[in-house]
């Protein structure tokens, strides 16, 4: 009942809004919206106002509010006519009742009439507005009106998309839209004393098009302030400070933050509670690649007939391989240790941290002050909610180094990056390696064919693919533990002897005062923040793994720079960072590695594009070093060489990708690579030669067949 009602009052509004259009319209009042008209008539104009001073009143707010609750895009010249006609204080006054009023007209016909059309519409848009909204309610609104970062027309009409309650939206309209209201009335009384063109450099109208110009700077300087008082109420900031930078964590993202920080001078200090370099030295990228490297060279021994060596004996000690992984961390050790950062100027304090307030950190009984903060905390395998996981010694990618032994009966759950690299190593050492992932093929975020690719090499070395099975349980049985997995309605059990946890990473956010202090997180529970890096606290940045959105170490170090730069030059300067062109590889034989905007991606976000492939079967660096198996793609815009996205997949992938993420950063298209010369013969000519199949689909047919004619006559 209550939406019937709801609905016919929208009608009604509908039909108020048609009639108003319809009355204006043949009045004569819309022709003129303009500031040509305004400027030709305002004799007139103002004679009649003054002659009429409540019909024009009347009818100029009938006008107005016409024009703002039926979205014309007239407010402006309204606004300047609002000066013009009625002066500073009566303008003012007209307009901002007769904007609010007409906004809240259209935020009811968006919320009863055009919900499905405008969320459909601005779907993207929304749903920034409506977090925005959940957090920070009419604030959040206020902020949009002082400073318009959307059209105010838009925060209309979205605003009817929220449970914003209509009360809420018209004061928060009525004060926010004051100042621009203020000014641009202003304006128009300067207008009005246009006379000749030698009143156009009037002290006047020179100040009121200045503070057109300063508004929404002023206005974004205003809310940064009103929002820095608000998130700051109840914290007092000290007067002075023991360093200019505080960095939590020595992983990558906080080794080079303390870097950037000490290289220009500034009195920096860094806390890890654990070991210097993080993840990626330690447990993820460099102890992974020593272990591939070993498996490489296995799979290369037992593969030796493809290189016309009939054999080529491998024996091996799974420990040895082990301790080799872990030489190699003490090898790279030196590069992200204390006594290398002590040396660059960077105060190192080992203990845990615990942040007391925007400016304060405490940790081994100190309490250290800087003017900013940076959180570079990382993250940490995800362990599932799985009944019995509990139960059993279980592997992630932080303490499979720890092994010694190889299981003879491996499961690894997950077949993102970090669980297809770590299955091939252990297949290729001699476990029996089942994997199983829920989603229907390997590697979810590449494209389907890349995902073949290394379905197909991982079957032909023995690894059982267990795709569309989601765990269940774990579980004792007659032959040792297993796992339960559903599978197309039925249960399914693999028998192991270790289970490897592969199935993302989750966000250190926990356990140094994050919560306390009211930092924000983002649904995905990492730490949320903006395009410069900041947290809902200004001076408080963070990067790496605990932000995201891409945990990669190079994603890490690439955030950090904007982090430290910013968290050292505000409020005079800062930069924002940049997400166009992120590149990643996954370390399998086949690698696979991609920049921009992958083909399924392009296809259901409905991205026109042409997809130009070369397989590696046709490169002759590839033939000869028996590695064919494999492609390059790359996704252009239609009937253009502008790239928005390569796949490769094949060996050396992620170092063949490096031409086309300098390429997408900078501009370059696929003509100017084919004009490359790439040295013959190398992996790298897969790049030119794809180019040169994107040339041959384009090339000019019409100019070529003149071509034809005009060889036929030099021969005849």
């Amino acid at each position: 009942m209550g939406r019937s009602i709801s609905r016919r009052g929208g009608w009604l509004l509908l039909l108020l809004l048609a009639s108003l259009v319809v009355a204006s319209w043949y009045s004569g009042y819309l022709e003129q919206l303009n500031l040509t008209n305004l400027k030709t008539h305002q004799v007139a104009l103002n004679g009649w106002v003054a002659a009429h001073p409540w019909l024009a009143a009347v009818a100029y707010l009938v006008v107005y509010i016409l024009a703002a609750g039926a979205s014309l895009p007239d407010a402006a010249i309204l606004t300047l006519a609002g000066g013009a006609l009625f002066g500073l204080v009566e303008g003012t006054l007209l307009v901002s009742f007769a904007s609010s009023v007409g906004a809240t007209l259209a935020f009811l016909a968006s919320r009863y009439l055009f919900r499905d059309s405008l969320r459909q519409r601005y779907g993207e848009r929304l749903r920034g507005f409506d977090a925005g909204i959940a957090r920070d309610g009419a604030f959040y609104l206020f902020s949009l009106r002082l400073v318009p970062a959307v059209p105010f027309v838009l925060v209309n009409l979205i605003s009817g998309l929220t449970a914003l309650p209509v009360r809420t939206f018209y004061w928060v309209s009525q004060i926010g839209m004051l100042p621009g209201t203020v000014v641009f009335v202003y304006a128009g009384t300067q207008l009005a004393q246009v006379r000749s063109p030698s009143d156009v450099l009037s002290p006047g109208l020179i100040g009121a098009f200045v503070l057109l110009g300063i508004l929404p700077w002023l206005m974004r300087w205003v809310t940064r302030w009103l929002a820095a008082r608000r998130v700051y109420s109840g914290h007092r900031k000290p007067r002075h400070f023991d360093y200019n930078l505080i960095v939590i964590g020595a992983g990558s993202a906080g080794l080079v933050s303390a870097y950037i920080a000490s290289a220009v001078k500034a009195k920096v200090a860094l806390i890890e509670r654990h070991r210097m370099g993080g993840d990626c030295l330690n447990t993820g990228c460099v102890p992974s690649k020593a272990l591939i490297r070993s498996a490489r060279a296995l799979a290369d021994a037992r593969d030796s007939r493809a290189f016309g060596i009939a054999n080529m004996p491998a024996t091996f000690e799974f420990a040895e391989i082990m301790e080799r992984v872990q030489t190699i961390v003490r090898k790279v050790a030196p590069h992200d240790s204390i006594e290398r950062y002590t040396g660059l100027g960077v105060e190192v304090i080992t203990g845990d941290a615990r942040i007391v307030s925007p400016w304060e950190v405490a940790v081994e009984g100190r309490r250290l002050t800087a003017r900013s903060l940076i959180i570079a905390t990382g993250a940490r395998p995800l362990v599932p909610l799985i009944p019995g996981l509990d139960d059993i010694d279980y592997l992630t990618s932080d303490n499979v180094w720890n092994l010694r032994v190889l299981p003879r009966r491996l499961v690894v759950l997950g077949a993102g990056p970090i669980g297809c690299e770590l299955s091939q190593c252990f297949a290729r050492f001699g476990s029996h390696v089942t994997l199983v992932e829920m989603a229907p093929r390997l590697l979810p975020r590449e494209d389907a064919d890349a995902a073949a690719e290394v379905e197909t090499r991982f079957r032909a070395e023995g690894i059982t693919l267990a795709t569309a099975h989601k765990a269940l349980r774990v579980e004792m049985a007659a032959d040792g533990e297993r796992l339960v997995c559903e599978f197309e309605g039925r249960e399914v059990a693999f028998a192991f002897d270790r289970l490897l946890l592969a199935l993302g990473r989750q966000a250190n956010v926990g356990g140094f005062g994050l919560r306390e202090l009211g930092v924000e997180l983002t649904p995905r529970r990492t730490v949320a923040a903006d395009g410069l890096m900041r947290t809902n606290f200004p001076n408080i940045h963070v990067c790496g793994d605990v932000t995201g959105p891409w945990q990669f170490t190079h994603v890490a170090a690439y955030q950090a720079w904007y982090a430290s730069v910013n968290a050292l030059l505000a409020p005079f300067w800062s930069f924002g960072v940049d997400y166009r062109v992120i590149p990643w590889a996954t370390f399998t034989s086949p690698e696979v590695a991609r920049v921009g905007v992958s083909e399924d991606e392009a296809k259901a976000q409905g991205i026109d594009f042409e997809v130009t492939k070369l397989g590696l079967d046709d490169l002759d660096r590839a033939i000869a070093d028996s590695a064919e198996s494999g492609f390059v793609k790359v996704l252009t815009v239609p009937g253009k060489d502008t790239i928005l996205g390569a796949c490769i997949v094949g060996d050396h992938a992620g170092d063949l990708l490096a031409e086309f993420v300098l390429a997408m950063k900078h501009g370059i298209g696929l003509n100017q690579l084919l004009g490359t010369i790439h040295i013959y013969p190398t992996m790298a000519e897969a790049n030119k030669a794809v180019a040169g199949v994107w040339k041959r689909a384009h090339a000019p047919q019409a100019a070529l067949r003149w071509a034809e004619r005009f060889f036929v006559w030099r021969r005849s």
